[in-house]
């Protein structure tokens, strides 16, 4: 510690024994040293590394060939497995997330009516979304749409329907993957649960004192307090859509299905990097990925303004 004499005319250090030397910011970072050494050196660093790859050919045999452009010409013009692997997983995002939303919303709204063993319900429908994204789970999905799977051979047999090859048919296996995710809606349901755990109750007694019918009420009062969860749970689940993997990779044997019809973005990126070792394009595919969910994020987030109602 630093002392000043009377007469203010010397000074001199002195350290007191078992005196912090340290600022007394540092013991911060020291804490968070563990995570910035996650984030630098297996996250910011490889993500770099990336982008410079994806300016290169390189097959991990010989050196980085520096190239330009050339991989993301050859993505946007000369590439028909891209083309249909943007078109694959576009039109799951597109039914997936609204009908994983709508089903999870339906089932929070059924549960927030003081449903007896709550929490029991909420621990059984989370459940799937811990699992789903699971090898085992994608492997008894498949058992289950195969021809001669429990759908056909139970389900629709009780009804006198023959149905197809689900996995193998090019019309139908994509939607069972949708299927799927709408299967894995307990972690938005959570969500749209403790949001409406939050809307105040005499709004809802004011608009019964004043005859409004529910579903004016679901319409006029319900979605637009929940809307900030709404907004929430679009973006996350559009995100995750997008990054989809392990269902598809399993379900068609890592192939993309019959005629491509499966072939998801990031099944597409795994087989051009590790089934064709060809790691400069698949670089570039992923920086693709990156700035489509970019896209999406900043347009979600300029357009909330106009029907995104947060309480002041």
């Amino acid at each position: 510690m630093t002392t000043t004499l009377a007469d203010g005319v010397s000074t001199r250090e002195v350290r007191e024994p078992g005196r912090r030397w340290l600022p007394h910011w540092a013991a911060g970072y020291l804490f968070l040293s563990p995570w910035f050494l996650g984030f630098f050196g297996l996250t910011l660093a490889p993500a770099l590394v990336s982008l410079y790859l994806s300016f290169t050919e390189f097959d991990l045999l010989r050196d980085p060939r520096w190239i330009g452009l050339g991989n993301y010409t050859r993505l946007a013009t000369n590439d028909p497995k891209f083309v249909a692997a943007m078109r694959v997983t576009f039109t799951y995002v597109l039914f997936a997330v609204p009908l994983k939303l709508i089903f999870a919303l339906s089932v929070a709204m059924l549960l927030n009516k003081g449903v007896r063993g709550l929490s029991i319900y909420r621990a059984l429908f989370y459940l799937p979304s811990l699992l789903g994204a699971s090898v085992a789970i994608a492997v008894l999905w498949r058992q289950l749409f195969a021809g001669d799977g429990l759908v056909n051979q139970i389900v629709l047999a009780v009804f006198g329907v023959q149905g197809p090859a689900w996995i193998a048919d090019p019309e139908y296996s994509l939607y069972t993957l949708v299927i799927l995710s709408i299967w894995q809606f307990g972690s938005p349901m959570i969500i749209f649960l403790a949001g409406l755990r939050q809307i105040p109750q005499d709004v809802y007694e004011a608009a019964e004192m004043d005859g409004v019918s529910r579903r004016r009420v679901f319409l006029r009062i319900t979605l637009p307090l929940l809307s900030p969860v709404i907004f929430f749970n679009a973006v996350v689940q559009t995100i995750d859509a997008f990054k989809a993997f392990t269902p598809a990779f399993i379900i068609s044997d890592a192939t993309g299905g019959p005629v491509n019809s499966t072939l998801f973005y990031t099944l597409y990126l795994y087989q051009e990097a590790f089934a064709y070792f060809r790691m400069g394009y698949a670089s570039a595919l992923a920086w693709v990925l990156v700035v489509i969910v970019a896209i999406f994020t900043v347009f979600s987030f300029l357009t909330s303004r106009y029907w995104v109602h947060y309480d002041e």
